[in-house]
């Protein structure tokens, strides 16, 4: 029921007691029943419902419908890290060694009738030969260890080792090593017959090795003496890794 028909079914109610009433009416009354009856004779009549304007239908305001930005998956961008070109290898010059430099002095000694020479400053000293303990497992031509003054001296059979391809029987009865001639500062020492002279050598007399290649313990050949010179530095090595002249 809407609000509008409760109000006309109070309305009548009430009117309705009001005629029901018993009470004898003055003519004074009377007339204002009357007025009264007049006054609610349109509203006993159906009502119409007022034309209530219906109000505008205003269409909800919807906020406008913002599409989410299509997200494009970009690809992590990649710095290229330019690299610089390598530098060119540069091969580092030869060392030059001292007794390439002017007039030197060499030390020359005798193995099996062979003359030899070592630059002076490469020698790292001269021991009579004392009693050598020999070493299982090691190269024929390490004769073994020999002990001077508390420092152990590997001893080299200097002709096994430089002549390998020469060297029998016959050659090893004529050996008679007196002296170790130590190479540099290291324990290397090579067996040796005699100790001949040192000579005062300038850089034309000696006919060098100059390339590379076999017998790197060879720095070249001293024309008057027909000897070998020695280059210290690649014996050492060589002894160190256990090789002999043939390398």
């Amino acid at each position: 029921m809407s609000d509008l028909q409760a109000s006309q079914k109070v309305m009548k109610h009430y009117l309705n007691a009001l005629l029901t009433d018993d009470v004898v009416e003055t003519p004074i009354q009377q007339a204002k029943k009357q007025q009264l009856n007049e006054l609610l004779a349109p509203v006993s009549a159906p009502v119409k419902a007022p034309v209530v304007a219906k109000p505008a239908v205003v269409a909800p305001v919807t906020a406008p419908v913002v599409k989410a930005p299509v997200v494009v998956p970009v690809a992590p961008v990649i710095e290229q890290v330019k690299v610089a070109p390598a530098a060119p290898v540069v091969k580092a010059a030869p060392v030059v060694k001292e007794y390439r430099k002017g007039r030197f002095q060499a030390l020359f000694f005798t193995v099996a009738g062979l003359k030899i020479a070592l630059p002076l400053k490469a020698l790292g000293g001269i021991h009579k030969v004392m009693p050598i303990n020999s070493l299982p497992g090691q190269p024929e031509w390490l004769k073994g260890v020999m002990l001077y003054r508390e420092q152990k001296i590997n001893v080299v059979d200097t002709a096994l080792w430089v002549m390998p391809e020469k060297y029998d029987q016959e050659l090893a009865e004529k050996l008679n090593y007196q002296y170790v001639i130590m190479l540099g500062n290291s324990h290397w020492g090579l067996a040796c017959d005699t100790l001949v002279n040192t000579i005062a050598l300038e850089q034309d007399e000696v006919k060098w090795r100059e390339t590379e290649g076999k017998r790197p313990w060879l720095a070249g050949l001293i024309k008057e003496h027909m000897c070998a010179l020695l280059d210290v530095d690649a014996l050492i090595a060589l002894l160190a890794k256990g090789m002999n002249s043939q390398h």
